[in-house]
């Protein structure tokens, strides 16, 4: 169906309004009695938001709203709001859920860590802000609406890195990331400008449609595509503009590290297919986009798996894994031939990985949440036999890092596998060999941090005497979303190529 069966079409805006209005009543119940507020109460009220979020993403996705019917061509279909600058379609929906399943996860695993933290409602609220923006990042139509809505993602990031306000580390990520965020939206905004002084307008269809009739201002239009590029990629955190990335997810708490590594990642990518895909697919004379994509593509997983066998503490190592992770993604950008049919495989591999990366890097720094509650250090030393007294976390820590690395113990294996598969069908042997490469590689440092909590003794004064609920639980729905997408791949898959079709049908 086309669209919500009874219900108007700005309903399909529910994931993004329920996210907001939860927000927003956090800050409600806080300003009611700031003293008293009930960790419980918050932390219950932040799960209950991004659950009715998620459950109707999914809703509408399996509902088939914003899809072509039968007989119907992308992007037929989709719902357009507030005249264009919103299109809810597959694509949007299919993000939408990663957004807030990471959400969910990280908003429950905060309740044992945010326990001596002063300012949880703002706290819960800030993440649940930055969520809405994520999810009108994937339903965006236009550069002004991306522009808002990726600054309504990083506003509220920015303050949630430096949340830990008594921690040094914390306040200087936090700094660090707000300056180069600031100068990547300057660029981003600048970019922009130039494509609306060569097209003349800043929506995507009509840009599309601008650079198809032929624009006199072709040198301005290379000069905004390449800032535009050079915004995206910050917000993806890919090779040269990810040196952020390794001091904010250090910095942040651990669960705020996985929110940004994997939410953000995803909304910074779902923005990329669509402007370049989409809007400069048929710019490639202007600025060759895909070459750009392709140097940077294989640049970033290799710097980034290279860097990361130099590190010793754990969030510097998972940090790299999340640049290495971006590489892997843009490998669909890096492939595309300029023809969206015959695309589909490829973009449609880069999603669900997107999708599988949510669960076992969300799973992965929620581990590391787990240690700093512990107060074991942040060093692989300091994992030293954590396997004897926290079995089931390290086993899903295990999970999670031998998935990342694409052995067949998660999802990460058959997602690592399409990817594979799509670069050897479409002829890219160069993006097959470094993705297979640098694979093999990232398993000597998740390796290194296995063999840390299986292996090695533990330190003597190692005791640990808490095992909090609420990332226990967080930890354990991840590690089955992980391994369960193994046999449940074949939906992610099929789900990810119709919404690869919704772009520039």
């Amino acid at each position: 169906m086309s669209e919500i069966t009874t219900l108007p079409n700005w309903t399909a805006l529910g994931p993004a309004l329920a996210l907001l209005a939860t927000a927003l009543a956090l800050l409600a119940v806080d300003m009611v009695d700031p003293e008293e507020s009930s960790s419980v109460l918050l932390t219950g009220t932040s799960v209950t938001g991004g659950l009715v979020a998620l459950g109707l993403a999914l809703w509408y996705l399996f509902a088939g709203t914003g899809q072509p019917a039968a007989g119907q061509e992308a992007p037929q279909g989709a719902l357009d709001l507030f005249g264009g600058a919103l299109v809810i379609d597959a694509m949007s929906l299919f993000f939408t859920v990663i957004v807030t399943s990471v959400a969910v996860l990280v908003a429950f695993a905060s309740h044992e860590y945010l326990r001596d933290h002063s300012y949880q409602a703002e706290y819960y609220s800030l993440v649940l802000l930055a969520a809405t923006g994520m999810v009108t990042v994937t339903a965006a139509n236009s550069f002004v609406t991306a522009f808002i809505a990726i600054e309504l993602v990083s506003l509220p990031s920015y303050a949630l890195v430096a949340s830990l306000k008594t921690n040094e580390g914390s306040s200087e990520a936090g700094l660090k990331y707000f300056l180069v965020g600031a100068l990547s939206s300057a660029v981003f905004a600048y970019g922009i400008a130039l494509v609306y002084v060569a097209t003349g307008s800043l929506q995507f269809d009509a840009v599309t449609t601008a650079i198809a009739d032929g624009t006199p201002f072709t040198s301005l239009l290379g000069v905004g595509m390449v800032m535009i590029l050079g915004g995206v990629a910050f917000k993806i955190a890919a090779v040269p503009f990810h040196f952020w990335a390794p001091d904010a997810y250090e910095g942040a708490p651990a669960p705020i590290s996985a929110f940004i590594s994997s939410a953000s990642k995803a909304a910074g990518f779902v923005l990329g297919f669509r402007v370049f895909v989409d809007v400069f697919g048929g710019a490639m004379g202007v600025f060759n986009w895909v070459n750009a994509f392709l140097i940077i593509s294989v640049v970033t997983m290799t710097v980034a798996n290279f860097s990361a066998l130099k590190q010793n503490n754990v969030k510097r190592i998972l940090a790299y894994s999340s640049v290495a992770h971006a590489g892997y993604v843009l490998i669909a950008l890096a492939a595309f031939t300029g023809s969206v049919d015959g695309e589909i495989s490829i973009l449609g591999a880069g999603m669900a990985h997107l999708f599988v990366y949510g669960f076992m890097n969300t799973g992965a720094f929620l581990f590391i949440a787990l240690a700093e509650h512990w107060e074991v250090g942040r060093t692989v030393e300091d994992y030293h036999g954590l396997g004897e007294q926290a079995p089931f976390a390290c086993a899903a820590m295990t999970v999670f890092l031998f998935s990342l690395a694409g052995l067949p113990i998660g999802g990460g294996f058959f997602s690592k596998f399409y990817l594979l598969f799509a670069t050897v069908t479409g002829g890219q042997g160069l993006l097959g060999a470094a993705l297979v490469i640098n694979s093999v590689v990232s398993l000597f440092y998740y390796t290194r941090i296995v063999r840390a909590l299986w292996t090695e003794d533990a330190a003597a004064d190692l005791e640990l005497t808490e095992y909090p609920t609420g990332l226990y639980i967080a930890i354990a729905v991840a590690a089955l979303a992980t391994v369960l997408l193994i046999p449940g791949f074949g939906v992610v898959i099929e789900y990810a190529e119709i919404a690869a079709r919704m772009i520039g049908g």
